[in-house]
């Protein structure tokens, strides 16, 4: 219980120091395992295709506790905010006053503005451990999300996430998905739903410094017999 406790505050101070200066050793690698998800429960999912720079994946009946969104130019920041309230939500602050296991990774969903002086839009999410999925406690401010069948590309970096990589990361993705089907998938999920553009999976510890693992989500719908062979 010592540990688990440990972890919690760790990850809690990762999210509430200056991450932006923090050192960065930035290092792009595909189909690293988190060690985190060695030590506290992470969604699962199906590998679909490992591709040049990315993974397709695709998690089934995946349930996540969310904030409202929050306006603001900084992911960061944003992050921030909503994990204190995430934080809170997990040590008893809920319906039930339940304390709930934590859980990895933490993922920020990015809505960016249309220019560079406006606010972007960020909804931070917490993953539902199993056993609290059926019935998750309800708690002001948060709302559930229950994800269908869902397909995710993902670009894995390390070192430190901050508001200035996260964006060249997303971009490295779209460019590495450019003339997939999945690239046309992405495009059409876009046009029917505009919510977010791209998420941010954070799954470690400020303390570890090698072996970071964080990833760039990009969500989409594709029906299974339109995927390619």
């Amino acid at each position: 219980m010592a540990a688990f406790n440990t972890f919690k505050l760790s990850l809690l101070l990762s999210l509430l120091s200056n991450i932006g200066l923090l050192p960065e050793t930035s290092k792009n690698n595909v189909g690293l395992f988190p060690p985190t998800c060695n030590r506290i429960e992470c969604p699962t999912f199906d590998v679909i295709q490992a591709g040049n720079d990315y993974e397709i994946r695709r998690y089934n009946s995946t349930v996540w506790m969310s904030t409202s969104s929050i306006q603001g130019i900084s992911l960061v920041e944003a992050t921030r905010t909503g994990f204190l309230q995430l934080f809170d939500y997990i040590q008893g602050n809920n319906k039930y006053e339940q304390q709930i296991e934590m859980t990895a990774p933490v993922i920020t969903e990015v809505l960016p503005s249309d220019g560079p002086f406006c606010e972007s839009s960020f909804t931070v999410s917490f993953y539902v451990p199993k056993v609290n999925q059926a019935n998750p406690p309800a708690a002001e401010g948060l709302h559930v999300q229950r994800w269908k069948s869902t397909y995710v590309a993902i670009r894995q970096f390390s070192g430190f996430v901050t508001d200035y990589n996260v964006g060249e990361e997303a971009a490295a993705l779209e460019a590495s998905l450019e003339g997939t089907a999945w690239s046309a998938a992405i495009e059409k999920t876009r046009k029917a739903d505009a919510s977010s553009v791209y998420t941010v999976a954070q799954y470690n510890s400020p303390f570890e410094f090698s072996d970071r693992v964080n990833e760039i989500w990009i969500l989409f719908d594709m029906e299974d017999e339109f995927l390619p062979a």
